[in-house]
């Protein structure tokens, strides 16, 4: 099964062509079936045959076109501190993917109390709970019924959704639309042949765009992504932003977790790791990003362990990871935020655990989109 999987996955991100007879045409034609599905759905939404619901505040969604690895979590706490700082009351709401209660829906921090664990929230919610010390978090499958927790027990003046763009049955005041700036639509093909959630045309629901990761240099087909954006942007804002690695906590081995913390994420810089070996391990949706970042930091890499995104780590999972550590000799450990939400205080690290965030920086956009989005919630 993990092999098929892996073939579906390589098929995805392929821009070769397919065969006439080959497992890609398979994957092509439920391609075409799902897009048809996607746009006959969003027909009957603009039609009124299928309703959306609206909450009776302000909501901005944060999403994208494409299968994972945007940004859009980092993209949801950068806008909740910002909206936060203008003044206004903030919940941000996720569907808690593969936690135990994305079917029921809860709240995962009153903004004092984390009030969910990981495996309850989902990694994302949990991990936007630790970075949002002052901001409720709710999760649910069903996005206003979600709102309208949100609202009975906060009564926020603003719900940011995160991951919602495809979430056509709750109505949006601002729909931001997160696209890699090194392949915006991916093999331009849909489920389950390309990365695409729906067709091109579905840019045109977007407020605005955001190219991240647009530090990294363009493929030679920008002119033509260029020139897709424009079309489907019809004037609205675009905006650039970067992905800035910092370190989340340094976990000193010997420690559970939480104990014998070390360094401010604030402060600290990753000169430490300069020429050191060092093992990393990941479970998100483009692990080779993650290794990328980490080689940046001008250490050496000994040895890596790559899971799929969501990635539940069993007791034997850790135990392969600390063994194949052990026997590269390595001085540190590296994860990612997003996973060691999946397994803080699981183990005892033997060797230092260095834990890798991402935030968002708009740079050169920051006040233009601060502006945009100060606008929007002035006429909201």
């Amino acid at each position: 099964m993990n092999n098929i999987l892996k073939k579906i996955e390589s098929i995805m991100t392929s821009k070769r062509k397919a065969g006439l007879i080959s497992f890609e045409s398979f994957l092509f034609v439920l391609s075409l079936i799902y897009g048809g599905a996607a746009k006959t759905r969003e027909v009957f939404y603009n039609k009124g045959a299928l309703r959306s619901k609206k909450l009776p505040c302000v909501v901005i969604s944060i999403g994208n076109i494409t299968v994972g690895g945007t940004g859009k979590t980092p993209m949801t706490i950068h806008v909740a501190e910002l909206v936060k700082r203008m003044g206004y009351k903030v919940v941000v709401i996720s569907r808690g993917y593969k936690g135990l209660a994305e079917k029921t829906g809860g709240i995962v921090s009153d903004g004092k109390t984390i009030l969910m664990e990981a495996d309850k929230a989902g990694d994302e919610p949990f991990m936007i709970a630790n970075r949002l010390k002052s901001i409720p978090v709710v999760v649910g499958k069903n996005r206003f019924n979600a709102g309208m927790m949100a609202l009975n027990s906060f009564n926020p003046d603003v719900i940011v959704l995160d991951d919602a763009y495809q979430h056509l049955r709750l109505k949006r005041d601002i729909d931001l639309v997160l696209l890699d700036n090194i392949c915006p639509f991916g093999n331009h093909r849909l489920l389950p042949r390309g990365t695409l959630r729906e067709p091109l045309s579905a840019l045109m629901r977007g407020d605005a765009f955001i190219l991240t990761r647009s530090d990294v240099a363009n493929e030679p087909e920008s002119t033509y992504n260029s020139v897709k954006l424009k079309s489907c942007a019809r004037g609205k804002p675009v905006f650039k932003a970067i992905h800035v690695p910092y370190i989340y906590k340094v976990v000193k081995g010997g420690a559970i977790s939480s104990q014998g913390i070390y360094g401010d994420s604030c402060i600290q810089g990753f000169e430490f790791l300069r020429g050191r070996s060092v093992f990393i391990f990941s479970g998100i949706a483009r692990n080779i990003d993650f290794y990328n970042t980490v080689k940046g930091f001008n250490c050496k890499i000994t040895g890596c362990s790559e899971f799929a995104d969501h990635h539940r780590y069993t007791d034997i999972d850790l135990n392969i990871i600390l063994q194949s550590a052990k026997k590269s000799d390595t001085d540190f450990i590296i994860t990612t935020e997003k996973d060691y939400a999946r397994i803080a205080n699981r183990i005892a690290w033997p060797i230092d655990l260095v834990v890798v965030g991402i935030k968002i920086s708009l740079e050169n956009y920051d006040n233009e989109f601060n502006l945009f989005i100060k606008s929007r919630l002035n006429t909201g």
